[in-house]
């Protein structure tokens, strides 16, 4: 829509673009905070809580979120593309401690890379649009 829409649509898609790769942003953040609260006095596994990294991290998508809805659209677009790939690379590390199953952890890894993959190039294609093709 952000490509191929009439004027004002294209812009109304492109906001909404960014609307929702903030919200899939800040709640790939927030399963940190769902995480750490399910291992909190589970003895069978590492207590994330004295951990304020692990807190931090859950909530500092949701701020580059807020900010990128608040600014030129395309570099919106690009810094929401940035931060799921950053999110997705911290995670990577960072999930072994809220799977108990290596092969889970591998599985939801890998639906979470191809779906991180999609998500960013839409964000990065309608930046593009926007910046070079839209006259």
């Amino acid at each position: 829509m952000v490509q191929l829409a009439p004027t004002p649509i294209n812009y109304l898609s492109a906001e909404s673009l960014a609307g929702y790769g903030a919200i899939i942003t800040s709640f790939m953040g927030a399963i940190h905070w769902g995480a750490n609260l399910h291992t909190l006095g589970n003895s069978l596994s590492e207590d994330r809580w004295l951990d304020r990294n692990a807190w931090i991290w859950g909530v500092i998508p949701a701020i580059i979120s807020w900010i990128a809805l608040h600014i030129y659209i395309p570099v919106g677009l690009l810094i929401l593309a940035a931060t799921l790939l950053i999110q997705r690379n911290i995670d990577q590390n960072t999930y072994s401690y809220y799977f108990n199953n290596e092969e889970a952890r591998v599985e939801f890894m890998t639906i979470r890379k191809h779906l991180t993959m999609v998500a960013v190039i839409c964000l990065i294609w309608a930046a593009i649009v926007i910046l070079f093709i839209q006259t």
